[in-house]
């Protein structure tokens, strides 16, 4: 999965084809919202910068700090951090294009003096041990096909006492058959390498070299995301499949209508810290 000019094979592709498509109808913030319950009936844009709050929460960021944003997208949850929190940051994604707008938005806000996003690949990052002081990892680490070294990587560019951040959807235990089949049917068509579930995450961070790790499961506060990303497809599905075809908008809105129903695919938020006795 090493990066090069044009991005990396399938992953790259998704998000430069039916990526495309899928901003166009859930916007910049390309990730799960977050409802406070039921009767919340917050928009799209509200609820999925509200997850991104939380996660500038967890994150929790001093002044000045170096984060290091993994899977960046077209940049806006690292726009909205240094808007918030007097900190620089450095996106990396696989994705030429995504680089591009990342870029230009980051122009566009007037904060390109605070972000750079490039083109790197999280198992095997081009950057000198100990460069950051934070990171975070937004739906993004499902992509990854080895997650223990993508973790190996992030823990050696962190500096000792590093916080680290993932959001990810996962697998939650046990899994059914009929849940099964959609996780595995979730992979096949969105190029995601596997699902992790809480256990798994948890013995990565611990082998890595991370401390007091946090995970919370949030799937109550987001899944409404893929009923109403199905409808929002759904109802501009003639012009979407002039995008990218028919067939695809046409599996995505059946896809996430079942997914979301399923009690096997859940949401994970995680906070864990580099141990401070780790030599950099």
């Amino acid at each position: 999965m090493a990066a090069t000019p044009s991005g990396v094979g399938k992953i790259a592709d998704f998000y430069e084809g039916l990526g495309r498509v899928l901003n166009a109808v859930w916007g910049e913030n390309l990730h799960y919202g977050y409802w406070e319950d039921e009767a919340d009936d917050s928009t799209v844009e509200v609820a999925t910068a509200r997850l991104t709050d939380l996660l500038i929460t967890l994150l929790a960021p001093a002044t000045g700090a170096a984060i290091l944003d993994i899977g960046c997208g077209v940049g806006k949850p690292a726009l909205q951090l240094v808007a918030a929190r007097d900190v620089r940051v450095t996106g990396i994604a696989i994705s030429d294009v995504e680089i591009e707008q990342a870029t230009t938005r980051a122009v566009e806000a007037g904060r390109s003096d605070v972000t750079a996003f490039r083109n790197a690949d999280v198992m095997a990052l081009p950057f000198a041990d100990g460069s950051f002081d934070g990171a975070w990892a937004i739906e993004s680490m499902l992509h990854v096909p080895d997650r223990g070294r993508a973790l190996a990587e992030t823990a050696r560019v962190l500096r000792p006492g590093g916080r680290l951040v993932i959001a990810d959807t996962v697998e939650i235990q046990p899994v059914g058959p009929e849940g099964r089949e959609i996780l595995d049917e979730i992979c096949a068509t969105y190029h995601v390498s596997s699902f992790a579930d809480a256990a798994e995450y948890s013995e990565l961070l611990v082998a890595n070299g991370f401390i007091d790790v946090e995970i919370r499961d949030i799937s109550d506060k987001v899944m409404r995301t893929g009923v109403i990303m199905a409808e929002a497809v759904r109802a501009r599905r003639d012009e979407l499949a002039r995008i990218n075809g028919a067939e695809p908008v046409d599996q995505y809105i059946d896809l996430m209508r079942r997914a979301a129903a399923s009690p096997d695919n859940g949401y994970l938020v995680m906070r864990a810290t580099l141990d401070p006795a780790r030599s950099s």
